[in-house]
């Protein structure tokens, strides 16, 4: 700058060779500095050392003699190269970028001034020369060659070669504690946090990690390009443990860290300052603002006991999730709220839009959904329920659908359908529908419908290969005389060594052919024939059980109540309508002599 402006002109118009480079080293003492000294180029190479490089008392630096010139003096062949140098934050790595767009044609000495083009740049930019080129030579080797195959080179993108490497500092670990059993909160549909999600319990199973503290750790020193030594920072420690854990905790203890791992399944809890895993808990009331969600999840091993008994308020409150192993709620649940478990107990009444998931089931007064395998109810008010096993002391109207139905007293508007078993024991009231559907199930029904697509494009295609079969055995019973005729010759032709004409030998193989898609499509189509007829087995054996289905009213029969059984195959509705006052108890499908089906009693 000082130049350029002794002779008035601009910096970029100048420019410089490098005469001569002078290295200088030392090493410094504790209390005071050493003498700079000059290193060859042979003490140069021993730089290369850790010991000495990562010696934080050794310096360096450089001086070069240049000469300055005018550009527009001298003719420049990378004038339309355009490099520049880069460093990472440590300048430990230093890079060579050459610009998209850049020219450049190959010439003689290309690869000594090509070389000597990225030194004047390393010196613009502070870095030193000669002392971390490892990776240099390689750089430098690669363009040469490109350049000097292709003579006239043209970057179409940029390009970014490392041209210098020190010695990288090892980053200082501080030491943290992590909580991995803190979850992230819950987001909806439209990745908005779900603050009724707020981890109330946080379930864990045996293995898991827990928490994890990461102990602190010196870093290593290093030396960038420009001979800088970079002394690491001292670890801050922080975030030593303060809790202790009891025996359902195992700590795992290595250089690194200190791992915590669940021994068992349940849900993790501070008592004081010890961490422990419980499996079961007891709480007033599951709501927004005491707890939130519950989301343990059906195998966490977990048993949640809520307390809340007012009839008044809500043990499971409004739109609450809970999802944990066992639950036993001593009070209501509230509306729109769901409970998913292996068992539930539920001692107050469901809201008529709360849904109960659970295999093992047992309500006092239900009013909303239940879905489960074992399900028993005290008293079914206008609810509906799911499940294979279902046993209601009282049903005040409400939708059933299960595999077998037991109801002690059933007053008016229920709908019952059952796949095999419907019990009534007292009957008091009317407008009642009791159905036997071996569909019922929706896995059947979808398996049924899957069945008979599969039956309809397998008689087609049976039909269309019988079709096929026939005519291909009347092409080779009508040329079987030709085609023997014509084997006589070739193996006439064969034998005496005479050359057997081409039409004969495509003739042959053509029959050939024809017997071989005959084997074929015959194969085929006994395996289709085969599966057809055990589809239609399988389509058969889903009504099997209906004839032994039954429908029962240990009571007299009072006014508008009706029984159906539907039937798969032919796919029919019956329908039975009894008598009031009747005494006929047990009913069931009967096939009479006409071929027919009807609604009869029969007995036990």
């Amino acid at each position: 700058m000082n130049i350029a402006n002794t002779y008035d002109t601009k910096v970029e118009t100048l420019d410089f060779n490098i005469l001569e480079v002078q290295t200088y080293t030392r090493i410094n003492k504790e209390k005071g500095e050493a003498d700079w000294e000059e290193s060859s180029e042979d003490e140069l190479h021993n730089l290369d050392g850790e010991i000495i490089l990562l010696n934080q008392f050794f310096q360096i630096k450089q001086m070069y003699e240049i000469e300055i010139f005018s550009r527009a003096l001298h003719e420049d062949p990378f004038k339309d190269f355009k490099v520049t140098i880069g460093a990472n934050a440590t300048k430990c790595k230093v890079y060579l970028s050459i610009k998209e767009g850049s020219r450049v044609s190959f010439f003689p000495n290309f690869e000594y001034q090509f070389l000597n083009l990225i030194n004047k740049a390393k010196i613009r930019a502070g870095i030193l020369i000669s002392i971390f080129d490892d990776v240099l030579e390689k750089a430098v080797s690669k363009v040469t060659s490109i350049v000097r195959v292709e003579e006239n080179v043209v970057y179409k993108k940029n390009e970014i070669l490392l041209v210098a490497q020190g010695l990288e500092p090892t980053p200082t670990t501080n030491d943290s504690l992590i909580i991995h059993f803190n979850k992230k909160s819950e987001t909806d549909e439209q990745d908005q946090v779900d603050y009724a999600s707020r981890g109330f319990i946080q379930s864990v199973i045996a293995d898991e990690l827990l928490i994890e503290y990461i102990k602190p750790k010196n870093g290593k020193a290093g030396r960038n390009c420009r001979g800088e030594f970079i002394k690491p920072q001292e670890p801050e420690i922080k975030n030593e443990p303060t809790f202790t854990t009891d025996d359902t905790i195992k700590e795992i203890e290595d250089e690194d860290s200190i791992k915590y791992k669940a021994k068992e399944n349940g849900y993790i809890a501070l008592d004081g300052t010890v961490y422990t895993i419980k499996a079961d808990m007891d709480i007033k009331e599951v709501s927004f603002k005491t707890t939130g969600n519950i989301s343990a999840g059906i195998d966490s091993e977990v048993n949640l006991s809520v307390k809340e008994k007012d009839v008044m308020k809500d043990a499971i409150g409004n739109g609450m999730k809970v999802e944990v192993s066992e639950i036993d709620i001593d009070g209501n649940v509230g509306s729109h709220a769901i409970v998913t478990a292996q068992r539930a107990n539920i001692e107050g009444q469901t809201h008529k839009t709360a849904v109960i998931n659970a295999k093992k089931i047992k309500i006092n007064t239900h009013r909303g959904t239940a879905n489960g395998k074992e399900i028993s109810i005290t008293r079914l008010e206008h609810g509906i329920v799911n499940g294979d096993t279902v046993e209601i002391s009282h049903a005040v109207g409400g939708e059933i659908r299960a595999k077998d139905i037991t109801i002690e007293v059933c007053d008016s508007y229920v709908k019952a359908t059952a796949s095999r078993f419907i019990e009534i024991v007292k009957l008091h009231g009317s407008e009642n529908v009791f159905t036997i559907d071996p569909l019922m199930q929706k896995t059947k029904k979808e398996a049924l419908e899957e069945n008979e697509e599969e039956i309809f494009e397998l008689e087609t295609s049976v039909k269309n290969l019988k079709v096929e079969i026939e005519k291909f055995k009347k092409v080779i019973k009508n040329d079987t005389a030709s085609f023997n005729e014509l084997k006589k010759k070739l193996v006439h032709y064969k034998k005496n060594g005479i050359k057997m004409p081409g039409a004969f030998v495509n003739k042959y193989k053509q029959f050939i052919k024809v017997q071989e898609h005959l084997d074929t499509i015959t194969k085929e189509y006994k395996v289709k024939s085969d599966k057809h007829t055990l589809l239609t087995t399988k389509t058969a054996s889903f009504q099997d059980n209906i004839f032994n289905a039954r429908i029962i009213n240990r009571d007299r029969w009072t006014d508008h109540n009706e029984i159906i059984f539907r039937l798969v195959e032919p796919q029919i509705e019956l329908s039975f309508t009894p008598l009031q006052g009747s005494l006929d108890k047990i009913f069931g499908i009967v096939e009479t002599e006409d071929g027919d089906y009807e609604i009869q009693a029969v007995k036990e």
